[in-house]
């Protein structure tokens, strides 16, 4: 393993991580800091930051997939910007061993480490989900998703077996959180249009489920809205089952708790999400979910006091929410607070930087949710304000289109909806795209044409 130490003077802030927590706050370190007083570090396993509240659309076709994704390199000029993931920490020597995309892993030294990694599906010890289910957490799995379901239904309408048709559109979502309920209800959506092209298919042939363990979903709003988008559901032909878990998917046969069995070639599990995992191999503290333990200011903290030139927040840190109002009194992993945490956590490591001691607290009262689900229907709970329809749709969109970093994504992404509601959705499924030599290879491998004997 190469060993790299800081070949300047100047002090190294490395980030973990690169989605929106990490890009926002090593573009306001870059923004506030002096000419050569320090040096800005960015490692994550993409070359781009994925905005996740789009991925249902992308997965609907209703966004382009590069324009759902803010490249890291354009848009932190100045900073060292390292594709590969960080193996393992050891703050007690202030270093980090990375392993680049290519080329040998190295020890990289730091003085300041921000744990900005985010999270990862949190799974369950299912039979048959490593094989056969999907997530919806990164944006080659949104691009995937929708190319295969557009792909099953243009086989499905080729197939006369009514048992096999039935299958091959059967398509299960687990976990009724924002990101199943959005990701489920956008996939439905986009296959009723898909549907409506085909003479052979009728809409009765499709069938979507949930499956979801509470009572409930969508926890983060309120009673009757989420009874609402239960019910909005089911008025579209979702087979909605709360209460009730999946217990196996072998060979994508799915038996839930509740007694139900039958086949679906899609799954998609969207119940949860754990912290990075990059937490467990170093020296910093953990909590029994694996996530950093930090304080308010975001310096992470162990049983001895502060941990000092150590950061944290996001999905991959038990930040406390002061309001109260955070489940078990942590801030809850979602895109409102790491859009919040970024600025906070900028000027905290900045201030330490340079000396200081006085360092600003995270506090913030969620002012809402907003959900999309499908074209022009939507919900939200805005405090006591709630809305649903057309009004949630229109405030989900407008909420996220300007949320996403840049002004280059935020024109390409209204452009993307502004197109679609003009020439409508492309239901164009792209082949192949897991083995693009497919075609060239088979061309290489086929015998030529015999040549044909000259008349004599």
């Amino acid at each position: 393993m190469a060993l790299i130490r800081n070949s300047t003077l100047r002090p190294r802030i490395l980030i973990v991580g690169g989605g929106y927590l990490g890009l926002t706050t090593a573009r306001l370190l870059l923004k506030q800091l002096g000419r050569g007083e320090a040096t800005v570090t960015v490692v994550d396993p993409n070359p781009y930051m994925t905005y996740q509240p789009f991925l249902p659309e992308v997965a609907a076709g209703s966004i382009e997939p590069r324009h759902a994704v803010v490249p890291l390199r354009r848009n932190l000029p100045g900073a060292e910007v390292i594709t590969g993931k960080v193996t393992s920490i050891k703050h007690a020597d202030r270093s980090a061993v990375i392993e680049p995309e290519t080329g040998e892993a190295f020890e990289l030294d730091y003085d300041h480490i921000v744990l900005a990694a985010g999270s990862v599906a949190r799974t369950l010890p299912i039979p048959g989900l490593e094989e056969e289910a999907i997530g919806l957490k990164r944006i080659e799995e949104a691009v995937a998703l929708r190319d295969h379901v557009l792909s099953r239904v243009a086989e499905a309408s080729l197939v006369e077996d009514d048992e096999e048709r039935r299958r091959l559109l059967t398509i299960v979502f687990v976990g009724g959180g924002f990101a199943g309920i959005e990701g489920l209800a956008e996939l439905e959506d986009m296959v009723r249009d898909a549907i409506a092209q085909y003479d052979t298919l009728t809409q009765s042939d499709v069938r979507f489920v949930l499956v979801e363990g509470m009572a409930r979903v969508m926890p983060e709003v309120g009673e009757a809205q989420a009874r609402w988008v239960v019910e909005d559901l089911r008025r579209r032909g979702v087979d909605v089952y709360l209460e009730t878990f999946l217990q196996d998917c072998t060979d994508k046969h799915v038996k839930l708790s509740n007694g139900e069995e039958f086949d679906a070639d899609t799954i998609v599990w969207t119940a949860g999400v754990k912290a990075n995992p990059v937490l467990i191999d170093s020296d910093l503290p953990i909590d029994e979910r694996g996530r950093l333990t930090v304080r308010a200011d975001l310096q992470v903290e162990d049983e001895n006091g502060v941990v000092e030139g150590a950061w944290g927040a996001g999905d991959n840190a038990a930040v406390p929410d002061l309001t109260g109002g955070g489940v078990g009194g942590f801030c809850v992993p979602n895109a409102q607070h790491a859009v919040r945490q970024a600025p906070v956590l900028a000027a905290n490591v900045l201030k330490a930087l340079r000396g200081g001691t006085d360092f600003q607290q995270y506090f913030h009262k969620t002012i809402g949710s907003v959900a999309g689900l499908g074209l022009y229907q939507g919900v939200s709970q805005i405090g006591d304000f709630e809305a649903r329809g057309v009004l949630a749709w229109l405030m989900h969109r407008g909420y996220h289109g300007a949320a996403i970093p840049t002004l280059d994504r935020k024109k390409r992404v209204f452009a993307n909806w502004i197109i679609s509601a003009i020439l409508g959705r492309d239901l164009t499924p792209l082949k192949d795209l897991d083995v693009p030599r497919k075609n060239f290879v088979e061309a290489a491998q086929s015998k030529p044409a015999p040549k044909k004997e000259k008349a004599s």
